[in-house]
């Protein structure tokens, strides 16, 4: 449907019953139709603790802004799956866990006694050598991380027979293997007291080991005073008639056009001003600014990334009552090593934090829609915890409990009990509001008047998608 003109609340709403926005454009994809069902996402920001390759992105701009120091690792903007860091981190969390230090000094010293065994069978040995000798322990490294009883680790495992194969050497590894598993390792011999001589002993933790770093505190660490960039981030009005907004125009717009073509190969003739303006600037919402809301207000804004001077990225979102909502995000690919798209999405977080400070209702974080069967899209279930919305009863249900349902179906109901309906559901459509002819009327008094065929079936589809409660608030227009 095109919205002319929107309250907060109701799009808050609508997003509830599985809308978004585009512009003026809203839309509702038919779920149980569509090849891939698209559900609603929303991170729960107040609990939020950011992951291994979160902190990861966090480090490597703080690196940046002070040092100038460019990563030359990955420089993909999304982690499409859990990274390797993630898994060795909650691998070593478990074991520490369940104190199973004894046991890792074993498999400590069958790591240190069969390098030692190949050093001496070869002489000289390779770096790569070595560490396909690690290599070999990973299998039963992961068998410590899951919970069973654990027993002595033997490290050498004969490889399977295949072709050409020698069985008297390791086998192959890739080198992106092989980086891997220095990591686990690195992480093993930083396990708690009681590991196998030659091993790192753990260094004092700066804070607490049961008090990790808040998002705050690792986005806005301390920057010496002889920084190489100056980072700053600047929440703008989507208003024509506001002053920043307007000044910053041209260099925003210059920058969306860069994004499109470059990292979604739209030809010139796509990213025209008209495209940007009625994309990304302009919006259905109408600004209210209650004495209990946020000092900002609520409505639609551009958070703008203001690097040396320059704006390298801009977020667009809508500040409801109950959430920030993300609605894209374009920045300058020169700079994708910095990972913009992770780093903008946990500024947004921290920035819902900070709104809830002042509107104690806001405290979610939407992402827009999980996409299950698209695993391009599934890196929004990284931020937890999350839920998705039940796509027929429109409650909210831990990601976790979805997903196996999600492996065995495109579609699903989330909802586990067969008994609940929609609560919001359209019980009363002639309560319907309607603007025709510039006078509001009720449904039932509009129907009296109209036989036009297939106006009826048009209006009792809007509001069963919409719901009782924005059917008798907004106002539908007929001609």
């Amino acid at each position: 449907m095109w919205a002319h003109s929107m309250t907060v609340q109701d799009y808050q709403d609508l997003i509830d019953r599985g809308w978004r926005r585009s512009g003026r454009y809203v839309y509702k994809p038919v779920m149980n139709q569509t090849c891939c069902p698209q559900y609603t996402i929303r991170c729960r920001s107040l609990q939020f603790q950011p992951s291994k390759s979160h902190k990861k992105v966090l480090k490597k701009m703080l690196k940046f802004l002070a040092k100038g120091e460019i990563s030359k690792g990955n420089c993909e903007d999304e982690p499409m799956e859990p990274s390797m860091e993630d898994a060795v981190a909650g691998d070593v969390a478990l074991i520490n866990k369940l104190d199973l230090q004894c046991d890792l000094k074993k498999l400590g010293d069958n790591l240190k006694e069969s390098l030692e065994r190949e050093v001496k069978k070869k002489g000289k040995s390779t770096k790569k050598e070595e560490s396909n000798e690690f290599i070999q322990s990973q299998d039963k490294n992961e068998e410590l991380g899951s919970g069973e009883p654990s027993h002595a680790v033997d490290v050498h495992t004969a490889p399977k027979p295949g072709k050409g194969a020698d069985l008297s050497k390791p086998p192959c590894r890739k080198a992106k293997e092989i980086r891997k598993e220095r990591k686990r390792l690195k992480l093993m011999q930083q396990s708690p007291a009681g590991g196998p001589e030659g091993f790192q002993a753990p260094r004092e933790p700066k804070t607490k080991p049961n008090q990790p770093k808040s998002l705050e505190e690792l986005i806005f660490e301390s920057l010496p005073e002889d920084a190489s960039h100056k980072l700053e981030v600047r929440l703008v009005p989507v208003s024509f008639e506001d002053p920043e907004f307007k000044s910053s125009l041209s260099q925003s717009f210059s920058l969306y056009v860069k994004y499109q073509m470059a990292i979604h190969q739209d030809p010139p003739e796509e990213c025209g001003k008209t495209e940007f303006t009625g994309f990304l600037c302009t919006s259905p919402l109408e600004p209210e600014n209650p004495p209990n809301g946020p000092d900002c207000g609520y409505g639609s804004f551009h958070q703008q990334y203001w690097l040396d001077g320059k704006i390298i990225a801009v977020g667009v979102i809508d500040i409801l009552p109950y959430c920030v909502s993300s609605v894209y995000l374009y920045y300058d690919p020169d700079y994708s090593f910095l990972s913009l798209g992770v780093y903008s999405a946990l500024r947004e977080i921290a920035f819902t934090r900070q709104l809830h400070e002042k509107a104690s209702q806001l405290s979610y974080y939407y992402m827009g829609f999980y996409i299950h069967s698209c695993p391009k899209m599934r890196y929004k279930g990284h931020y937890r915890p999350s839920d998705l919305l039940c796509p027929e009863t429109y409650v909210w249900v831990p990601i976790e409990q979805c997903l196996p349902s999600l492996e065995n179906s495109k579609y699903c109901r989330f909802n586990q009990d067969p008994e609940a309906a929609d609560e919001g559901r359209s019980r009363d459509p002639d309560r319907l509001q309607v603007l025709y002819k510039k006078a509001i009327l009720p449904y039932g008094v509009f129907k009296q008047q109209q036989r036009e065929p297939g106006e009826e079936a048009a209006v009792l589809q809007y509001a069963s998608l919409v719901g009782q409660a924005c059917s008798e608030r907004m106002l539908l227009f007929r001609n």
